[in-house]
């Protein structure tokens, strides 16, 4: 048998999984859930989609846009832009698309 080191498994109870959606509907995030209840945040939003929640997506505020395609077109990633706003980088892409702006192909650009 082979076993992985450092990793367990944490299984929640039916009342562990009643707080975590309370807690999520009273605006914690996956990633404070995940904390919280020593799972990862993919868990957390599994445990939700379960009972029917939808999953809230941070997106880039619509006040942050136009200094997110600024950055974005003075050179910095998808990824960059992202840590500068504190969301991810399919968040910055997802943003930028929808408002028409052209996305460079992936990978290493040279300055």
């Amino acid at each position: 048998m082979v076993r992985a080191v450092g990793m367990t498994q944490t299984f929640l109870s039916p009342t562990q999984v009643d707080e975590l959606v309370a807690r999520y509907e009273a605006g914690a995030t996956l990633v404070e859930l995940g904390e919280r209840f020593s799972i990862h945040r993919r868990t957390a939003a599994a445990h939700l989609v379960r009972r029917s929640v939808p999953i809230r997506r941070r997106g880039l505020d619509a006040c942050d846009f136009a200094e997110a395609v600024e950055l974005y077109a003075g050179g910095l990633s998808l990824m960059e832009v992202g840590l500068r706003f504190q969301v991810s980088q399919q968040a910055v892409r997802r943003a930028l698309v929808a408002e028409g702006v052209t996305v460079r192909p992936s990978g290493r650009q040279s300055r």
